[in-house]
């Protein structure tokens, strides 16, 4: 018996110290993902995720951040994020019907909504083919199929903030979670 335990407490010792070392990052759900940069609008705060880099001003944009392309595909994401005053910018189902219809076969959307913080917040996912609206009449500037839409419209306490990352379904796809995270750090 005393030969037995002679290897057991120099075993649970190393056990002890090396499993905390061992837990697995994912990287990319949760606070693991976000960085230090923050935004602003309507009265609430919310932090970027990491590998987000914030673009130059845009009309209509409180700000714009440019994602990394997944492996494979040709181009990255965009998430815009927009904030136009109290009672301004239409409704949450105004905004929603406005983003399907920047769609063709489309995939059934799905909506959610939940508190973040004491804020409302409406999720919409979407997929298909978008027309990829721009410039001041927001007119197709080309189809891009096998595209998806993320979109969060924020009820802050001065006004809506939209949330809107669009871009090819893979790369979409994989920074869903960079973008629940900033969504989930929403505060005022």
């Amino acid at each position: 018996m005393k030969y037995r335990l002679s290897w057991v407490l120099p075993f649970l010792a190393i056990l002890f110290f090396t499993l905390p070392a061992c837990k697995k990052d994912s990287g990319t759900t949760g606070q693991a993902s976000l960085g230090s940069s923050t935004g602003s609008a309507g009265g609430v705060r919310w932090t970027v995720p990491k590998r987000w880099a914030n673009q130059p001003e845009r009309p209509m944009r409180i700000a714009t951040y440019a994602i990394p392309a997944a492996e494979g595909d040709a181009e990255g994401a965009e998430c815009a994020v927009s904030f136009f005053g109290a009672s301004q910018g239409g409704n949450v189902d105004a905004n929603i019907d406005r983003w399907l219809g920047q769609f063709e076969s489309v995939d059934v959307p799905s909506r959610s909504s939940r508190e973040i913080n004491g804020t409302k917040v409406t999720t919409v996912q979407i997929a298909g083919a978008y027309l990829s609206p721009g410039g001041p009449m927001m007119m197709s500037t080309g189809k891009k199929e096998n595209f998806r839409l993320l979109g969060a419209i924020i009820e802050a306490p001065e006004g809506l903030v939209f949330f809107k990352l669009t871009g090819p379904s893979k790369t979409v796809g994989s920074i869903n979670p960079e973008f629940d995270a900033m969504v989930g750090s929403l505060s005022k």
